[in-house]
């Protein structure tokens, strides 16, 4: 018997070059190898069109792997919530032939996908690469709080406290899965929490 998928689970290619005037990359931890790997396969020159908008983590790892491409802009931020301003001013400044690349962690994909929406770019026009870390981005569907990197099954909201099961349903506009209470019933009915989303 063959496993339904669920629509609205993101589905993840590989980068791969595609023509145009500018590219922009955006990418955290391990979606720098993504990048990477891409540029392998790019024409000679790729990246004197490119920028780079990379969140490197604590330990600054893969930043030498792109500065070695040579990319005409390379802008590092502590976090998602830092590059957001320039991500908006970017994308609100495009050109037609913009090529956005979307690389690593899927909180990440999901959030820039998600200003990407707003800017008018169409989902199908964006390439995206999963790569790192399985932590979800969830959001309670009691309080409608975000819990960011989740790798339990349950989990705990870290807005109301209530014990939710991480679903697979994903909601684009909101880039996150969706967590529904597993005990509501019985509050006193705790099942066992096991890492599953490394």
């Amino acid at each position: 018997m063959a496993v339904k998928t669920i629509i609205s689970r993101p589905i993840y290619g590989t980068l791969s070059p595609q023509p145009g005037k500018h590219h922009l990359f955006v990418a955290d931890a391990e979606g720098a190898l993504a990048i990477r790997d891409m540029a392998a396969r790019a024409p000679a020159r790729f990246f004197d069109a490119a920028e780079i908008v990379f969140i490197p983590g604590p330990d600054g790892k893969y930043v030498a792997a792109l500065e070695a491409l040579k990319p005409a802009r390379l802008h590092l931020a502590p976090s998602f919530a830092s590059l957001l301003p320039r991500l908006k001013q970017t994308l609100t400044n495009a050109h037609m032939g913009l090529r956005l690349y979307l690389a690593g962690t899927e909180g990440l994909i999901g959030q820039a996908m998600q200003v990407a929406l707003e800017a008018g770019v169409d989902h199908t026009s964006m390439q995206t690469e999963h790569r790192g870390s399985l932590a979800r981005r969830m959001q309670c569907v009691h309080c409608k709080g975000i819990t960011e990197n989740v790798t339990t099954q349950p989990a705990t909201c870290s807005h109301c406290g209530l014990l939710l099961l991480v679903r697979d349903h994903y909601s684009r506009r909101l880039a996150a899965f969706q967590g529904v209470c597993i005990n509501a019933e019985d509050r006193s009915e705790i099942p066992p929490m096991e890492e599953i989303f490394r």
